[in-house]
């Protein structure tokens, strides 16, 4: 099956296409946990690429950051984003981490490995929901959202609109009026099409390096912020200037079969060259790890002894 990288003008194509069209709401699969206390933003500053302290800034502080966990060994673990529910410095810091559902266990469990005595408390939040909106008129969103307990920008990346947080059973008409419930895969074909990677397919723990993800194109890492675990290879990557290979949007002729491609299929130049791996997809777009060097040739997707090329 032929593939083909999408261009940086492609990528804001399907945002420009959505002016003046109706709010959609995208109901999210991601789990949220709180995540409270005195030191709960100093935890969080060494365990995160991101500087959390920014989330206690007096003044215009962001209500949202995006950030990765690593391992020691500077590889992605969880892919994170984080929200400030707290409205003043003068509260006590109440941070929601928004993560992939399916590491939900995984990651309460990284955290309380390393709370030792801090004056934080951990637990999800299963009352809440997760939305993703994608506005037609992003102006009028902020006077609409009384009853949400949280809206704002995405942090990754505008054209990733905004981030909804709100009881569970919530009425989104009431909330946003005029908006209307999209179906998720629409959500993640958009991602896809800008190569913003959400979730374990798309950043596979312990194989992902952040920088090959495209982290600090996502405003998802401080090169000043100090110390926090995995910093030293990400640090260094970075100062080096050399990455070689990034996950890019793809897009295939045809939509993908209805059982998909296997992850971490092999992706070959025409020479049989190895050019990348593919990580997930929808339709017919995907995104996928490739080498930088054979962008612009000719690509196929290597399944077992067969190759799928146009």
């Amino acid at each position: 099956m032929l593939v083909r990288a999408i261009t940086a003008p492609g990528l804001r194509r399907w945002c420009r296409g959505r002016r003046g069209a109706a709010t959609a709401c995208f109901p999210l699969g991601r789990a949220l946990l709180g995540v409270r206390g005195a030191e709960a933003a100093v935890f969080l500053q060494g365990l995160l690429t991101n500087d959390v302290t920014r989330l206690l800034a007096e003044g215009d502080a962001p209500r949202a950051l995006y950030a990765h966990a690593l391992n020691a060994q500077g590889r992605c673990l969880y892919d994170v984003i984080l929200y400030r529910l707290h409205r003043s410095t003068a509260e006590e810091p109440h941070i929601l981490l928004e993560c992939d559902s399916s590491v939900l266990d995984s990651i309460q469990k990284h955290l309380k490995l390393y709370k030792i005595r801090r004056k934080v408390t951990i637990s999800p939040c299963p009352d809440l929901s997760l939305w993703a909106v994608l506005p037609g008129d992003a102006s009028s969103l902020p006077k609409c959202a009384d009853q949400a307990l949280l809206l704002t920008p995405d942090p990754r990346t505008e054209v990733m609109g905004w981030r909804l947080i709100a009881k569970k059973g919530a009425n989104l008409s009431e909330i946003i009026p005029g908006s209307q419930v999209g179906d998720v895969q629409d959500y993640h074909r958009h991602r896809y099409k800008q190569g913003i990677p959400e979730g374990v397919k798309d950043l596979p723990p312990g194989v992902a390096l952040p920088l090959e993800s495209n982290l600090a194109f996502m405003n998802g890492i401080s090169f000043t912020k100090g110390c926090y675990i995995g910093q030293e290879l990400t640090a260094r990557t970075h100062h080096m200037g050399v990455i070689r290979k990034r996950l890019l949007p793809v897009s295939f002729p045809e939509p993908l079969p209805a059982a998909g491609l296997p992850e971490g299929a092999e992706i070959l130049t025409a020479a049989g060259k190895r050019a990348g791996t593919f990580r997930a997809g929808g339709g017919e777009l995907g995104i996928a790890l490739l080498r930088l060097a054979h962008l612009g040739e000719p690509l196929c997707i290597a399944l077992g002894a067969h190759r799928f090329q146009d």
